[in-house]
């Protein structure tokens, strides 16, 4: 009698998914549209649809670029058993690379299908920033000069998840691009970055084994810390001169446990400080729309 077959083997779970996709670093896909849209309302430009769109495209680019950066550090070999940050799925075989790279794909088409509807809705320039954010999403750590690995990646997340994220919001609504729109995108972007150094800062051993040449390896730890206060003085420095309250101030108490974590932890112990830095980052983004509607 011949045996059954083998049930398939089942794909990863739900949890591991979430894992894949680092809930915590969302925050830099949902600060921008929440400014940018607060911002349009103010112009009297507000609207629901485009607005919920831009909000969806940046989150499927968020976890498309974290999805291929699990990938391709794993196949450059830059996350090894000896990685002090969060548990990478690629690398400790929870999901096969294949797997990983088709999901990263994947979350890159549908923000690329919804890319498609903004830009029948605002125009062409939608075409060419979505393209370039889905591109620089890839290239961060693939493709044959990956941005991260030649000190570039901090000024990819401030360009990308600060600038282009929160004016292309204030465009999709308003169908143009007010200055207060890049003074708004400053904070926004430089929260964003600032996450990126605390995971830079964390890694900076085993990237330099790795020959990921990140800015914060390039620069060393001491100067890595003081960039990453500098991000925050640039922040909280740009908020009074948005229109509306400076509401965003009163998130400046939300800085001192990153920071206090930043200039006396390394390692493993910087892993809360990445936490602590997307609170910040969502709390002052929340208080920035709260100002800039009042």
């Amino acid at each position: 009698m011949q045996a059954a077959p083998a049930a398939p083997a089942p794909g990863p779970s739900l949890r591991v998914w979430l894992l894949a996709a680092r809930p915590r670093t969302l925050t830099a896909a949902v600060a921008p549209v929440v400014v940018g849209s607060a911002l349009a309302h103010r112009l009297g430009a507000f609207r629901a649809g485009p607005a919920l769109a831009a909000l969806a495209s940046s989150i499927f680019i968020q976890i498309g670029t974290n999805l291929a950066n699990d990938y391709s550090d794993f196949k450059r070999g830059a996350d090894t058993e000896t990685r002090v940050g969060p548990r990478r799925v690629t690398q400790s075989g929870l999901v096969a690379p294949a797997t990983v790279k088709r999901a990263a794909l994947l979350c890159f088409g549908a923000a690329a299908l919804i890319g498609g509807w903004l830009a029948a809705v605002a125009g062409w320039p939608i075409l060419v920033i979505g393209t370039a954010s889905i591109a620089a999403g890839w290239l961060y750590t693939g493709g044959p000069w990956p941005l991260g690995y030649h000190g570039l990646g901090d000024l990819f997340v401030f360009v990308f998840f600060g600038l282009v994220a929160t004016v292309g919001t204030v465009y999709v609504q308003t169908l143009r691009v007010p200055p207060e729109a890049f003074l708004a995108a400053v904070p926004v972007g430089c929260f964003a970055a600032a996450i990126l150094v605390v995971n830079n800062l964390r890694d900076r051993v085993t990237d330099a084994l790795a020959g990921k040449r990140t800015l914060a390896v390039k620069l060393g730890a001491t100067a890595t810390r003081a960039e990453y206060l500098l991000f925050a003085i640039i922040a909280f420095a740009t908020i009074p001169f948005l229109p509306g309250k400076p509401l965003a101030l009163l998130a400046l108490p939300l800085l001192w446990p990153p920071l206090k974590r930043v200039f006396t932890q390394d390692g493993a112990a910087l892993n809360p400080a990445l936490g602590e830095t997307a609170r910040l980052q969502l709390g002052a983004a929340a208080l920035m729309a709260a100002g800039l509607l009042l």
